[in-house]
């Protein structure tokens, strides 16, 4: 794309943007059945809007598209190890290749952060990271459900519960516990056990960076009056952003943590001269 062609392209976006937030305060709000801090604290405690389980028992949205993405996840994962890769050529097609690389790039963050032992670690980093990087991006999809209430409400995204990114951050900190074990036996216990605030800290990072996400585009929603063009860019543009930083984050902390506790130690024996 040459210069000019850039410049025009850039103004005109920025006229676009600049004729929506016109607009978004010209047309006349429509009425509001709940305060900012009805959304906001229903945004994160989940509280109100709840969700029968299959009538057995009444849960937040957070665990049905947990539900969800788990499902679909294991569909997929079936699917492709049962039909796809037997197929695999030594020239790769597109879908091949993509997958290779991503398997490789989850294998390599495994293999630099813990050279000793990374076989299970790259498998874990690996399903974690896409369980994160879905479950980020399932939330615009807009699937709807109903709610106790006779309500329809969006499915959010699993980990902006913060009971799934607290499961999500103790299972990291097990896998990290095993690492050591694995590598050094009770010492490995005790190294792992010293940082006793790694599972308090990987949660609530991925759930702050997720939560505040999901709370800016409640906010456009209530304060804009145009509620169906800016709130779908800046939804769009935080859910990506954290899904792929928080992917990053959490494999990266795992990783690099398990690789320090499975570290063999080396006993030197000294000689008395």
């Amino acid at each position: 794309m040459s210069k000019r062609k850039r410049a025009v392209f850039i103004t005109v976006w920025i006229l676009l943007m600049a004729l929506v937030l016109i607009a978004a305060f010209a047309v006349g709000g429509g009425v509001k059945h709940e305060s900012i801090q009805e959304v906001v604290r229903d945004a994160v405690l989940h509280g109100s809007n709840k969700i029968s389980l299959l009538g057995i028992k009444n849960v937040n949205p957070a665990i049905v598209s947990a539900m969800t993405v788990s499902g679909i996840l294991l569909v997929f994962a079936a699917i492709v190890r049962i039909f796809i890769i037997p197929r695999f050529q030594v020239m790769p097609g597109k879908f091949q290749l993509a997958l290779e690389e991503l398997v490789r790039f989850f294998d390599n963050l495994a293999k630099t952060n813990s050279p000793h032992r990374n076989s299970f670690l790259g498998a874990y980093i690996f399903a974690a990271g896409i369980y994160i990087f879905i479950g980020t991006l399932f939330e615009l999809f807009g699937l709807q459900a109903v709610t106790t209430e006779g309500l329809s409400v969006t499915l959010p995204a699993p980990l902006s519960d913060i009971n799934g990114a607290i499961a999500l951050g103790c299972l990291s900190y097990l896998v990290i516990l095993s690492g050591g074990i694995a590598g050094n036996r009770l010492k490995g216990v005790g190294n792992t056990l010293k940082d006793f605030s790694l599972p308090i800290s990987m949660s609530f990072r991925l759930f702050g960076a997720l939560l505040s996400g999901l709370l800016v585009t409640e906010l456009v929603y209530y304060y804009i009056n145009l509620s169906f063009v800016l709130p779908v860019a800046v939804g769009v543009m935080f859910t990506l952003l954290h899904a792929l930083i928080q992917t990053y984050v959490l494999t990266m902390l795992t990783a690099l943590f398990y690789g320090e506790v499975s570290e063999p130690h080396l006993k030197t024996k000294v000689k008395n001269k």
